[in-house]
């Protein structure tokens, strides 16, 4: 068994064992990657403050996240296809998120079904929702989420149309892959994936297949979902959704200032500063870049997540120091799936919050509640000077 000391480590053992289109899905932007890059790397800007001589004795990483207790500030993203990274990959993931405290949080494009997960769970987790132009599979969605208890409904706003992500369209993306000789090729270096996969029944989009009139396989989903993002999506919509919803609301996909102040307009219980990982707009900001001038434009009527280019635990330590009230994380929980399977998953959240705990105690802070801008040294212009 491989020492895992770092979120890197699972990402190379993940590279390894799962096949090329899965991967590429997962560690991918769009367009040219600048944003992708820049999500990760815009963190190396912010630097910490050692201090010394101060107790770092009792420590505390528990915080709440839109009223729910957590383990640390972080939840687990919506993150499609991860039942394609690792068999059942959901509700390994959602296992693991469980067992540590934290949320967990299912994707409309899941593998796993939202009854999968429930029916393989404990606790309450949250539901992601894609906008989508048929209606009544909407309703039908939520309903659905409602009945499994999911405790939050996260609204997903920057993906009314695909944003272009070469690698997927130059693997061919499908789930299940299509089995063409370049496929076929790469998967004959991946049996152990191979194996799983062929023990467990679900291999396509469990939320989406058999619930959706003429979607009975996948030739007809590629069709249906090509056309099924909603482009008329707007302020209003949101709202009929969250009203429909009638329970605890997370809005994500917010990285400008305006958009942050209508998202507080529309009334919710939580937003995700968040450019999808760098998948849609590429040469967008990067979402710790855009985190402060969100906030200001907020001012605490909501409470405020960063999602996109958390790698480490020091990461999370800077986002709640420049005021997120919690994170999210995507590739970093998956390429521990991919990697361990559910192991994996529960190695990625132990690394983080050893990380976060060891840089917090050096900054000399006891209580990640109590954690402040005082601990950071932040670039002037951190968050950009630009014409108006």
């Amino acid at each position: 068994m491989p020492v895992i000391t770092c979120i890197d480590d699972l990402k190379r053992l993940h590279k390894r064992r799962a096949p090329k289109m899965f991967y590429d899905y997962c560690e991918s932007g769009s367009w040219s990657e600048q944003t992708f890059r820049e999500n990760t790397s815009d963190f190396h800007d912010l630097r910490l403050r050692q201090r010394v001589a101060v107790d770092m004795s009792d420590r505390s990483l528990k915080t709440r996240m839109i009223g729910q207790d957590v383990a640390m500030p972080v939840a687990l993203a919506p993150v499609g296809l991860t039942g394609m990274q690792r068999a059942d990959g959901e509700i390994k993931a959602a296992r693991a998120a469980e067992a540590f405290g934290v949320p967990f949080t299912l994707s409309t494009m899941s593998i796993c079904s939202i009854e999968d997960v429930a029916e393989n769970t404990t606790k309450p987790f949250w539901f992601q929702l894609y906008t989508m132009k048929d209606q009544d599979y909407v309703r039908r969605l939520i309903e659905r989420a409602k009945a499994a208890n999911c405790s939050a409904l996260v609204i997903t706003l920057d993906l009314q149309i695909l944003g272009q992500r070469h690698k997927d369209l130059k693997n061919g993306l499908s789930a299940p892959p299509k089995m063409t000789a370049k496929t076929i090729a790469d998967l004959a270096t991946r049996w152990s994936w191979g194996l799983e996969m062929l023990g467990t029944k679900r291999r396509s989009f469990g939320n989406i297949v058999g619930h959706v009139k003429d979607v009975e396989d996948t030739s007809s989903l590629s069709t249906w979902t090509s056309e099924q993002f909603d482009t008329r999506l707007d302020w209003k919509k949101i709202e009929e959704i969250k009203n429909m919803w009638g329970g605890k609301v997370i809005l994500k996909g917010i990285l400008d200032p305006e958009d942050a102040i209508m998202a507080t307009k529309v009334g919710c219980d939580a937003i995700v500063v968040s450019n999808h990982g760098g998948r849609q707009l590429d040469g967008a900001l990067s979402s710790i870049r855009m985190l402060d001038p969100v906030l200001q434009a907020v001012g605490g009527e909501t409470e405020v997540f960063l999602d996109s280019g958390i790698r480490s635990g020091q990461d999370v330590l800077k986002a709640k120091a420049m005021g997120a009230d919690g994170t999210m994380i995507g590739r970093a929980f998956v390429y521990g799936l991919g990697a361990l399977g559910e192991d994996g998953v529960r190695q990625a959240l132990e690394v983080i919050a050893k990380e976060l705990d060891t840089s917090m105690a050096l900054c000399g802070q006891r209580d990640i509640n109590e954690v402040t801008r005082d601990i950071l040294q932040i670039p002037e212009g951190f968050s950009g000077r630009w014409e108006a």
